[in-house]
């Protein structure tokens, strides 16, 4: 007979481990299906040679006291990864031949230098600091949204407070809007700087980033928040939530690549679902597997789901789906360097608004963070593209768009860093085509569906699916991209798959 599990997650991204260690320690026969070689999804690491290479996500929020991270940790019983806050949290060069812009985490620094670079904008920033704090503690009573069913609105409507209230006034606006309402739309300087940040962490620029989102993200880099920079790599973080999975007796089968979902309505068969599929690797590679589950957590973007479910999705949510616009690819330039080529003083992440191939997000390696030996650097550089047209390139064509935009990335860098094409140790450049191939994500999109107004907060995707017994977390869905943000979506769909079981599953350490 056909084993049945009480769940099957798909993806070992951050989210599904999260959701498949959090399930297991709660008592619930869990396996978790990922068809690379390695968990980590975008936030997993590679090899060359000597060198690690952190392949999208280069830095983690939600390590603070009552952090997302922090918070799962604590619930597993895991100490915090080592890991050093940065400060500044980004040096963002807007090529206008001004002095960049850093983000310090002192919040008194940071205040005066935004007055520096932009003066005026004081009351956009006290705004934004306001809808930040009403945010943040409506975030930390773990909130579910957007409801679906009472036992949702029971869980929403406690953690509101007067402050969210008035804040909801404000839930159709974008970034835009908050610098127009307090007379701050006419900087065009503060608003390229607003662009590029917000790129980063909302897939949108201002005018179409959702006002309490933005406010949020802008906020991050501060105490007594913060970005953090790992040691060892990003997969330190996967690692421990491996170790959460294990010592709650669920299973990571890697090389296991999910085909099919098929609703189980067969008589005496019961509730639940069939996974189909192919093993990658290992000796069963090349032959097929079938999962019985009740429940199916998806931890993939919501793109997979037409193909994965056939007529099985319901003609509305399916035209929602296909109607969404298409997430951001990237184009990330993985290199290494020697440490003494670099400036003096080189911040670990940096900006520079550039015309070709895009505006260039870097990270560099720490001395000793166990990237790179001795006197050596990593140094990564993302660019967001297109995803689409990379995958209608004959080879020819491929090969030459990849060069070409291998040669502007790297211009970029030398503008930046000083660092002529020859220097390099190591060049490589991954397109769309290869994160498709790394990730198994639909087309190589990286991140979530953008926030815009439309799609954030009570306006989104729910992780409480038409079909019963399948839920979503993952960057598609509340509160959008970032590792800690997919923690917390991987929570709220844990949450209301217990209380369909009738039961309870909270966490300490609730910010208030």
């Amino acid at each position: 007979m056909e084993k049945r599990l009480d769940v099957v997650v798909v993806g070992a991204g951050i989210a599904g481990l999260t959701a498949a260690a959090l399930l297991a320690r709660e008592g619930l026969t869990v396996e978790l299906l990922e068809a690379h070689q390695q968990s980590g999804g975008c936030a997993g690491t590679f090899r060359r040679g000597p060198y690690t290479f952190d392949v999208g996500a280069t830095q983690v929020a939600g390590l603070e006291p009552g952090g997302s991270h922090q918070r799962l940790l604590a619930h597993f019983a895991l100490p915090l990864p080592q890991a050093t806050p940065l400060d500044p949290a980004c040096v963002v060069d807007l090529a206008d031949g001004q002095p960049p812009v850093r983000i310090w985490r002192e919040p008194e620094r940071w205040a005066a230098e935004r007055e520096q670079q932009f003066p005026g904008s004081g009351r956009f920033w006290q705004l934004c600091a306001v809808l930040h704090q009403a945010n943040w503690t409506f975030a930390g009573r773990d909130p579910v949204l957007p409801p679906r069913t009472l036992w949702d609105l029971g869980q929403l409507l406690p953690a509101l407070r007067p402050a969210n209230l008035a804040s909801g006034l404000l839930a159709g606006a974008t970034v835009a809007d908050l610098l127009a309402l307090t007379g701050c739309g006419g900087d065009p300087r503060l608003r390229r700087f607003l662009d590029l940040q917000l790129r980063l962490y909302s897939q949108e620029p201002a005018d179409r980033t959702a006002a309490l989102y933005g406010a949020t993200v802008l906020a991050m880099g501060q105490a007594p928040l913060g970005l953090w920079h790992l040691q060892g790599s990003m997969q330190v973080l996967s690692q421990q939530l491996e170790q959460a999975l294990a010592a709650g007796g669920g299973q990571l089968r890697l090389r296991h690549r999910v085909k099919a979902l098929q609703r189980n309505n067969e008589p005496g068969g019961g509730a639940g679902w069939r996974l189909q599929g192919e093993q990658l690797g290992g000796a069963g590679k090349g032959q097929e597997f079938s999962l019985s589950a009740t429940n199916v957590v998806l931890a993939i973007p919501v793109q997979s789901l037409p193909a994965l479910l056939g007529q099985q999705l319901p003609a509305g949510y399916r035209s929602r789906i296909e109607d969404l616009s298409d997430p951001s690819g990237a184009l990330v330039f993985y290199g290494a360097i020697e440490r003494a080529l670099l400036p003096a003083n080189c911040p670990s992440h940096l900006q520079l608004d550039w015309a070709d191939p895009g505006t260039l997000f870097v990270s560099v390696s720490h001395e000793g963070d166990g990237r790179a030996p001795v006197g050596l650097a990593t140094v990564i550089a993302s660019v967001f593209t297109p995803a689409k047209p990379w995958f209608g390139l004959e080879p020819t064509a491929y090969d030459q768009a990849k060069a070409e935009a291998l040669a502007a990335m790297q211009r970029g860098l030398e503008s930046l860093l000083g660092i002529s094409p020859a220097q390099w140790r190591h060049a490589e450049l991954a397109t769309p085509r290869g994160f498709e191939r790394w990730t198994g994500r639909p087309f190589g999109f990286v991140g979530g569906l953008g926030q815009h107004p439309s799609r954030f907060g009570p306006f989104g995707l729910a992780s409480r699916t038409p079909l019963p017994g399948l839920w979503l977390c993952g960057d598609s869905i509340h509160p959008g991209e970032g590792t800690a943000a997919v923690g917390l979506s991987a929570l709220m769909a844990c949450r209301q798959l217990l209380a369909e079981r009738g039961q309870t599953l909270s966490l300490s350490g609730l910010r208030t």
